[in-house]
């Protein structure tokens, strides 16, 4: 029968484990249970994982044609049903915003938020079919406030928070619970994989702020400085993601790291002034 699955276990696809949270995800909610579709941008990343025992199927955000082709291989394997989806994945361009060509923006956009909606929008039918579903928009202390140098990325998650926002009340008459999780600083290969879009996108050497691209923001990307101050470990993001899946009425949202529960304190009882002057210190 449709949605009876073979092991009886409840499935969850997470995008984005190559590593960091969606990797840390994926061990803890196997852990914990679930069969776990642990998807991933590269096929070396997909084998690597397949090899450590999960299914996990090929899904590009920026890739329409992988995120069909990733979703069909997940519903062959449960017959058509998902019990939990966690959008995962994304990636930073850092640079100040008069430095981003309108290409830059397009390229994170499409991953960062136009392949997550396209993966969600797809998931939905299944899950209004089987009765239940919970969806996991994984956005960012970013997608409350704004910081210097960051501004791309911000942007995304301003807008994912929006959407998400806005799918969560229109799905309020249905059994698919949608829920954000809003981490700060999180131990992970962000900053890293975020070199190469700098390089490719921020002319830093013929920018007005070439001396403070020098002295702060190239230092950051470049210079292995350990954990941030109130860093944890991905595992921190797994715990919410748990109780998101499994609590009988998930909160709509979830802060992970003081950092978010600080931020999301003073963005409700300082003036947008005060609120600058704070972050321009960050």
């Amino acid at each position: 029968m449709r949605g009876m699955k073979s092991d009886m276990k409840k499935t969850i696809l997470i995008t984005g484990c190559s590593s960091g949270i969606g990797y840390d995800a994926a061990y803890g909610m196997r852990k914990a249970g679930w069969r776990v579709f642990a998807s991933c941008r590269q096929q070396a990343d997909c084998d690597r994982l397949r090899a450590e025992g999960f299914d996990a199927p090929l899904i590009d955000y920026a890739d329409p044609t992988s995120i069909e082709a990733g979703l069909s291989e997940v519903f062959t394997a449960t017959n058509g049903t998902l019990d939990a989806l966690f959008n995962n994945g994304a990636f930073g361009i850092p640079g100040a915003i008069e430095d981003l060509p309108r290409e830059a923006l397009c390229e994170i956009f499409e991953t960062n938020v136009f392949g997550v909606h396209d993966l969600t929008v797809r998931v939905i039918p299944a899950m209004r079919t089987q009765g239940h579903g919970r969806i996991i928009q994984n956005s960012s202390v970013l997608g409350l406030i704004a910081m210097r140098w960051r501004g791309a990325y911000i942007a995304t998650k301003f807008a994912l928070e929006g959407l998400t926002d806005t799918l969560r009340i229109e799905m309020a008459d249905t059994n698919i619970k949608i829920i954000t999780i809003e981490p700060g600083p999180i131990t992970s290969n962000i900053r890293k994989n975020s070199i190469p879009h700098f390089e490719k996108w921020v002319d830093w050497k013929n920018s007005p702020r070439q001396a403070q691209y020098e002295l702060g923001l190239r230092k950051r990307l470049y210079d292995d400085r350990g954990a941030d101050k109130f860093e944890l470990p991905a595992s921190a993001v797994t715990a919410k993601l748990l109780t998101a899946v499994t609590h009988r009425n998930p909160k709509p949202r979830y802060y992970v790291t003081t950092p978010t529960y600080m931020m999301g304190f003073l963005r409700r009882i300082l003036t947008s002034r005060a609120l600058d002057r704070v972050l321009r210190k960050g």
